[in-house]
C-alpha cells in the first residue's frame, strides 16, 4: 500500500501514540534529557548568561585536541579492523552451514556483553609480565586498547553484516557467476553493494562505542591514552571543573547524533532489502572458503585467549594452583580493602540488575510497540523515526555524563533520589534501554499489518488485538531482551561508578577497587571475582543465544 503524504491520521491513531509513547518519553526526558542538559547548560551558560567562551578555551588547550585525535583515531582504526575481520567471519558463520556453528556463533557474541571492566582486566592478565602474551610488553600500550576494543566490538559486524547476508537472495549471485563473472567480481558487483547497508550501520555502531568506551580505556591505558570519556571522568572527579567537562559533553554529543543519523539511514535501507528464507541460504563450504575460514578460527583462538588467561590467573594463589582466590571473595580482602566482602557486591549486583532490566523491558516494549506503527501521515512518521533516534542517544553520551548528571540534577523534591537505592537500577535501565528496543522493534515491524485489521474486522478491541496479535508474536523477543538488558546493567561501570553507594557496591565497581590497590591478594580477587562475573554473564547470554533472537542484526 503506497502512503499518501498529507492525509490526516485518525484520531484514534493519534491518542494512541500519544498515550504509547507519554511513558518512555517522561522516562528519557526525566533520567536522561534533564541530567545531560543540567551538564551541558554549564557549559553554555555563566551567571545566568549564555556564554560560549568556554569552548574556544577548552578546544584550544593542547590536551584537549590530543584526546579528541586519540579518541577519533582509536574508534575510527578499531572499526576498520573490526569491519576487516568481521565480513569473513560473517560469511563463514551465516553463509555456510556446519557443524559446532551456532557454539561458534556464540563465541563470536560474547566479548560483546561481556562487562567492560572484566575485559580490560583479562587484556591486562594476558598481556602483563608473566601473562600468556608477556613476553610481547604491550601492557600498558596503545596497542593493548585497540586489541580490546576489537575484542569487544567485532561481533557487531559479524551480527550486524551476518544476519544481513543471511537472508539475502544468493540467485544474484548465481546469475552472474552463470554468465561467467569470476569470485571477486561477483563479490564486488553483486554481493558487496548489497551488503553496504548493513556494514556502514555496523562500522557507524562500532565507532559510537569505541569514540564512548570508558571501562576498557581506564582500566588498560589510564591517563596516559585516555579518551574524551576519561577526560569528562577526571574533570568532574578529580578537578571538579565542571565547565570544561559540560564542554567535552556538548563534543561529544554532536558526535554521537551524527554517528546515530548515518546508523539510522543505513538501517532503514537495510529494513527496506528483500530477504529470504535462512534455512535455504546456506551451503556447505567449499575450497574457496578456506581462507574465510582460517580468519575465523584465528580471530576465535583471540576471542578464546584472554578468558582462558583470566581463568587460569584466578586459580593461581602465592602458594601455587588452588581456589584460594576464590576463598578470599567471602573477605573484605587484605588490609579491609572493601567495605563489603565480594560476594555482597555479587548480590547487590544481581538485585540491582533484575530491577533495571524491568524497568528498561516496560519503557523499551512501550516504545516499540509506537515506532512499529506506521501511520499515513508522513509527519506522523517522521515523529516516530525522531522518537526512535531520541531512545538512542543513551546508546552513545557518556555515562559519566549522565551519572554525574544525576548527582547534581536529582537532588530536590519531587526527585531528591541521590541518596535513594532506585537511582542505580534507572542509569543501568537507560544503558540497556537502546538494546531492548532494537532486539523487540524488528520482530514487531515484521507483523503483517493485515493480521491487526482481521482480528479488528472480527470485532476484536484494541487492546485485545495487542494482546492476541503483537503481544503474542513478540513473546520470544521480550525474553531475549530481557537477558541482553540483564547483562548489559550487570556489567554497567560508567555511571554505576558515580552513584553505587560504599555500602551498597555492585561488583565491577569493587573489581575495579581491588585493581587499584596494592597486594598481590587483592589483586587475585579481582581476577577471581572478574571470572565470576564473566560467567553468570556466559550463563545469561548462552540462554538468549539459544532463544536464536539477532539482537546485532537489528542494528
Amino acid at each position: 500500500m503506497i502512503s499518501r503524504v498529507g492525509v490526516r491520521p485518525a484520531p484514534s491513531t493519534v491518542i494512541a501514540i500519544v498515550l504509547g509513547a507519554g511513558l518512555p518519553l517522561a522516562f528519557v526526558g526525566v533520567f536522561f534529557a534533564w541530567p545531560v542538559g543540567a551538564m551541558v547548560a554549564r557549559g553554555l551558560f555563566a551567571d545566568g548568561m549564555l556564554d560560549l567562551s568556554g569552548f574556544a578555551e577548552v578546544l584550544a588547550r593542547p590536551r584537549t585536541l590530543r584526546l579528541i585525535g586519540l579518541t577519533i583515531s582509536q574508534a575510527a582504526l578499531a572499526s576498520a579492523v573490526c569491519v576487516i575481520l568481521g565480513l569473513p567471519i560473517a560469511h563463514v558463520l551465516y553463509r555456510l552451514r556446519f557443524r559446532g556453528q551456532r557454539m561458534l556463533r556464540a563465541l563470536v557474541v560474547l566479548p560483546f556483553v561481556l562487562p567492560t571492566v572484566v575485559v580490560g582486566v583479562a587484556f591486562r592478565t594476558l598481556l602483563r609480565e608473566g601473562g600468556l602474551l608477556g613476553s610481547l610488553r604491550l601492557d600498558g600500550t596503545f596497542a593493548a586498547i585497540m586489541l580490546a576494543l576489537v575484542f569487544f566490538n567485532v561481533a557487531v559486524v559479524v551480527r550486524t553484516v551476518g544476519t544481513t547476508w543471511e537472508g539475502l537472495d544468493q540467485r544474484q549471485e548465481e546469475a552472474a557467476r552463470v554468465l561467467g563473472a569470476g569470485p571477486v567480481r561477483v563479490w564486488f558487483t553483486v554481493t558487496l553493494p548489497r551488503l553496504a547497508p548493513a556494514i556502514t550501520s555496523a562500522a557507524s555502531i562500532v565507532f559510537l562505542f569505541c569514540s564512548t568506551a570508558f571501562g576498557v580505556v581506564l582500566v588498560l591505558g589510564g591517563t596516559r591514552f585516555g579518551t574524551i570519556e576519561t577526560e569528562i571522568y577526571l574533570l568532574t572527579t578529580q578537578f571538579l571543573d565542571l565547565r570544561a567537562a559540560s564542554v567535552l559533553s556538548v563534543t561529544q554529543l554532536v558526535v554521537v547524533v551524527a554517528v546515530l543519523l548515518v546508523a539510522a539511514r543505513a538501517r532503514g535501507t537495510r529494513t527496506a532489502q528483500r530477504r529470504v528464507d535462512s534455512a535455504r541460504s546456506g551451503r556447505a563450504p567449499r575450497l574457496g572458503d578456506l581462507p574465510n575460514i582460517a580468519v575465523t578460527l584465528v580471530v576465535a583462538a583471540f576471542l578464546a585467549l584472554p578468558i582462558v588467561a583470566l581463568l587460569l590467573r584466578s586459580l593461581r594463589t602465592a602458594d601455587g594452583w588452588g581456589l584460594g582466590n576464590y576463598l578470599a571473595l567471602g573477605t573484605t580482602g587484605s588490609r579491609n580493602a572493601l567495605v563489603v566482602p565480594v560476594w555482597t557486591a555479587l548480590g547487590n549486583s544481581l538485585v540491582i540488575a533484575v530491577q533495571a532490566t524491568a524497568i528498561a523491558l516496560v519503557i523499551g516494549l512501550a516504545a516499540s510497540l509506537v515506532i512499529s506503527r506506521r501511520p499515513r501521515s508522513a509527519g506522523l512518521r517522521r515523529s516516530l523515526a525522531g522518537f526512535d533516534g531520541v531512545l538512542m542517544l543513551p546508546l552513545g553520551v557518556s555515562a559519566v555524563t549522565v551519572g554525574f548528571g544525576f548527582l547534581i540534577t536529582l537532588n530536590t523534591p519531587p526527585f531528591d533520589l541521590r541518596s535513594s537505592p532506585v537511582l542505580v537500577p534507572i542509569a543501568q535501565a537507560l544503558v540497556a534501554l537502546p538494546l531492548v528496543v532494537r532486539t523487540i522493534l524488528p520482530v514487531l515491524t515484521g507483523i503483517d499489518g493485515r493480521m491487526r485489521e482481521s482480528a479488528a474486522v472480527l470485532g476484536s478491541p484494541p487492546w485485545r488485538v495487542l494482546r492476541d496479535v503483537d503481544l503474542a508474536i513478540v513473546g520470544r523477543p521480550v525474553l531475549a531482551a530481557s537477558g541482553f538488558a540483564f547483562a548489559v546493567a550487570l556489567g554497567e561501570f560508567g555511571a554505576t561508578s558515580f552513584l553505587s553507594r560504599p555500602d551498597r557496591p555492585t561488583l565491577p565497581v569493587v573489581i575495579f577497587r581491588l585493581i587499584g590497590l596494592p597486594g598481590g591478594d587483592n589483586f587475585g580477587m579481582a581476577i577471581a571475582a572478574s571470572v565470576v562475573l564473566a560467567g553468570v554473564t556466559v550463563a545469561v547470554i548462552a540462554l538468549v543465544e539459544r532463544l536464536r533472537v539477532g539482537t546485532m542484526g537489528a542494528f
